[in-house]
């Protein structure tokens, strides 16, 4: 994939939510169909978090929050939950969605949810 500004504008706010370790663990093989791979998904993902818009950080990470929870995609559920201290949602505003998420998800969505919120609340203040 060519290096576009664009690309590069999504590698920042990548690096930004997620933090440079979890990026750099993500991004390491060197395998040519690998870096095009994360090449990918981080113009595809992380294109959309660098793009002007009406949706502030916050409001982008509610939704994927949302999103991935209705996809019973815990494991980027949970690893979004653990980033909302940078993109400004509170454990308060989280709390309050794992109950739309059961409502209108469903409770085993909701319950999961919560989960990997608890998992990720207890990884943060273990400093992990």
């Amino acid at each position: 994939m060519e290096d576009t500004e664009e690309l590069r504008a999504a590698r920042g706010v990548r690096r930004k939510i997620l933090g440079d370790a979890y990026v750099d663990a993500a991004t390491a093989d060197p395998a040519p169909t690998a870096v095009e791979f994360q090449d990918y998904l981080t113009a595809t993902a992380w294109g959309v978090w660098a793009r002007e818009g009406a949706l502030s950080p916050r409001d982008r990470s509610l939704l994927v929050l949302a999103m991935t929870a209705a996809l019973g995609r815990m494991d980027e559920f949970r690893i979004h939950a653990g980033t909302t201290p940078r993109t400004g949602v509170t454990d308060a505003e989280i709390d309050e969605l794992l109950f739309q998420i059961a409502a209108y998800c469903g409770v085993p969505a909701g319950s999961a949810a919560r989960r990997a919120v608890q998992n990720a609340r207890a990884d943060r203040e273990a400093g992990r």
